[in-house]
């Protein structure tokens, strides 16, 4: 697919980008390509959105929808995911990715056995907190912007989905998981409540969506081979 058409990008989006950081990027190439074709872009014709926010420190699959097709934004947000995270037990930390401070809360080492006793308590519909520091909006503002000034942030919980959660790897103090999950379901959330299920703390190290809905990341390409920057 050419950066000038309208329609849909599977992009591999990488470590320490935003999501609003790969639109930007694509938005000023697809502008360039026009330019370059004697077209003057109009506001339609940079429309460019994402389909389902990415952490920057998460990697994977982000659907860009581009011109008429950010119109259909709804129909993936609401789509199952699946990902693949490293959990790190014994330390919480206050954006419950390793972005945020860590505070240790046991060294106790549970066994294989007990941590999959622990995922599979996890299967089927659970109640979840999002984290403070997420995109929710509470009073009109970003939850995560109002954590950042120090603000308490107050956000209800929800019914959440998880349609399966498969240990990959266990060595202490990570394990590594693969989960098909509802929309709605923040990964930080789950490694939370994780630890404090096992009762050693815990938090997302590591995260990449393969997966939302039909569209997967073998089908994804990297920002600089669709803007084909050097």
């Amino acid at each position: 697919m050419n950066i000038t058409d309208d329609g849909i990008l599977l992009i591999d989006k990488p470590a320490g980008w935003t999501s609003f950081d790969v639109v930007a990027k694509l938005r000023g190439a697809r502008k360039s390509a026009l330019k370059a074709q004697g077209i003057t872009p109009t506001k339609r014709q940079l429309r460019v959105g994402h389909a389902g926010t990415l952490d920057p420190f998460a990697t994977g699959l982000l659907i860009i929808l581009l011109g008429d097709a950010t119109k259909r934004s709804d129909e993936f947000l609401k789509q199952d995911k699946t990902y693949e995270a490293t959990i790190t037990l014994g330390a919480n930390s206050s954006t419950g990715d390793p972005e945020g401070e860590l505070t240790p809360v046991s060294d106790t080492v549970p066994s294989e056995a007990a941590v999959q006793d622990a995922l599979a308590q996890f299967v089927g519909t659970v109640t979840q907190t999002p984290p403070a520091y997420s995109a929710i909006k509470v009073n009109g503002q970003r939850a995560y912007k109002l954590a950042r000034k120090g603000h308490d942030v107050d956000i209800p919980t929800r019914q959440v989905t998880i349609h399966s959660l498969e240990l990959l790897d266990y060595a202490y103090p990570r394990l590594s998981i693969r989960t098909h999950v509802s929309s709605g379901t923040y990964i930080r959330s789950l490694a939370q409540d994780i630890g404090a299920k096992l009762g050693t703390g815990a938090y997302c190290s590591q995260l990449r969506r393969t997966a939302i809905g039909a569209s997967s990341i073998a089908d994804a390409q990297e920002v600089d081979a669709v803007t084909k920057l050097d």
